[in-house]
């Protein structure tokens, strides 16, 4: 088994451990939902309260998973029973199956958008290829749909097994280093972009400025949490792995703040690079999660060199989701080998297999990739980061928590209560709205 303790692999630097939980964060949660969720729920209110509720929710869960990782030197396998939580393997194994099926269904949404880019790349040289053939059709099935996913996928997840063969430090925490800082560099140029197009100053207007207290209602305060939620990546599963490799002396808690300003921005930037474009150019703005593989390329066909900034826009998407993904099989590998005598060779390998072939299902159709989406995505991530602050709040020894949140000094106290009792009632409020929304269809108009 896998080491434990002082024994156990950690990061190299702080820069490292930074840019490696914000590209966990920022991912297509940052890049494409949150855009087209402050589309859906009215621009700036809904910015507003996003803020609102990654500063009271987001980082307090970020340092309560971090420091549960930290604790017991353990992935979401082995951390919650570690912790003290009742029935904690098996909710361990529970989040590992889900992860599992998570993992499969996004790596293949993001070989989807790495065929946005190759179409964007192609057509610079003249060539004309349509990704949306690379799509699930809306019923029935496609062959030639199936395989360009698989292909796409198994480009995901084979990229991303070789990067995590290399280790935690020359692998995911180097790639760490270049992708993000290159992902905001490419943000930024977005953003000078769509800020130059006539008319432009209509959509900052709507997504920072026009705001009334009248926006703020509950659908919209409950959306806001749930992409909270989504964003900073808690669900109890990546932060706790990434958390165990936490050195001693880095503390959860500025970490937290650090990821969730980093995670943040990546959102703001995208929201500014997307929305002022997407009304300069009279298009819909909510128009759900087509608006990345439906309405953005209409922006960049209507924009001069638009193919150039569609292809660095899809590549920084790619980049950013990619780093997520290999997060997600970072959950599986040390499910294994923290639990079985199995290598961390032999683990990528079976992992990397059994999450193409568990992608084929979701591929063959939006009938069944939406409910897919929906169960393992937003339904489960949000149980997860349940049961990650009941652990940390409720089973881990009190002492040991404080420890762990030692160097937020007089601060500790308040910020553990919190996550104790306010961060809880925050994330079953999200996870209640989805349940009411998304599977019971209560409210469904929000």
């Amino acid at each position: 088994m896998t080491p434990t303790g002082a024994d156990r692999s950690t990061f190299a630097s702080r820069f490292g451990i930074a840019m490696t939980l914000i590209g966990v964060a920022v991912g297509l949660g940052d890049v494409w939902r949150f855009p087209y969720l402050v589309g859906k729920f009215g621009g700036a209110a809904f910015v507003l309260l996003y803020v609102v509720a990654v500063v009271v929710v987001g980082v307090p869960g970020l340092a309560a998973e971090l420091a549960l990782g930290r604790s017991t030197r353990r992935g979401p396998v082995g951390a919650y029973a570690a912790g003290g939580m009742p029935a904690g393997r098996a909710i361990g194994w529970g989040l590992f199956v889900v992860v599992m099926a998570a993992t499969a269904y996004y790596a293949a949404v993001i070989g989807w958008v790495g065929w946005y880019a190759l179409a964007s790349l192609l057509s610079t040289f003249g060539v004309v290829i349509d990704p949306a053939t690379s799509l699930p059709p809306e019923q029935g099935f496609s062959l030639p749909s199936l395989l360009r996913q698989l292909v796409g996928t198994t480009l995901v997840i084979g990229s991303g097994g070789w990067v995590m063969y290399r280790g935690l430090r020359e692998g995911i925490e180097r790639s760490s280093r270049w992708i993000m800082p290159a992902l905001f560099v490419i943000l930024l140029i977005l953003v000078v972009r769509a800020l130059t197009l006539p008319g432009a100053e209509a959509g900052v207007r709507w997504y920072i400025l026009d705001f009334s207290p009248s926006d703020i209602t509950p659908p919209v305060v409950l959306a806001a949490l749930g992409q909270a939620v989504f964003s900073t990546s808690l669900g109890g599963t990546f932060m706790v792995v990434y958390g165990s490799y936490l050195p001693d002396d880095a503390s959860p808690g500025s970490l937290a703040l650090t990821t969730a300003v980093g995670d943040t921005l990546a959102g703001l930037l995208a929201g500014l690079a997307i929305i002022p474009a997407v009304i300069a150019l009279g298009l819909e703005p909510g128009s759900g999660p087509g608006l990345l593989f439906g309405t953005l390329p209409q922006v960049f066909a209507r924009i001069p060199f638009g193919n150039w900034f569609g292809l660095i826009f899809y590549l920084g998407l790619a980049g950013a989701a990619w780093l997520s993904a290999i997060a997600a099989l970072e959950v599986l590998v040390a499910g294994l080998t923290d639990n079985t005598r199995m290598t961390r060779g032999r683990a990528i390998a079976l992992m990397s297999v059994a999450t193409i072939v568990l992608s084929i299902p979701p591929s063959i159709n939006l009938r069944i990739f939406v409910p897919w989406d929906l169960t393992f995505g937003s339904g489960m991530q949000t149980l997860g980061a349940l049961f990650a602050a009941l652990t940390f709040g409720w089973c881990l020894h009190r002492g040991e928590a404080l420890r762990q949140l030692r160097d937020e000094g007089k601060l500790a106290p308040w910020l553990f209560w919190w996550i104790r009792v306010g961060v809880p009632a925050a994330i079953l409020a999200v996870g209640l709205w989805w349940l009411a929304t998304s599977v019971l269809g209560i409210a469904s108009d929000v």
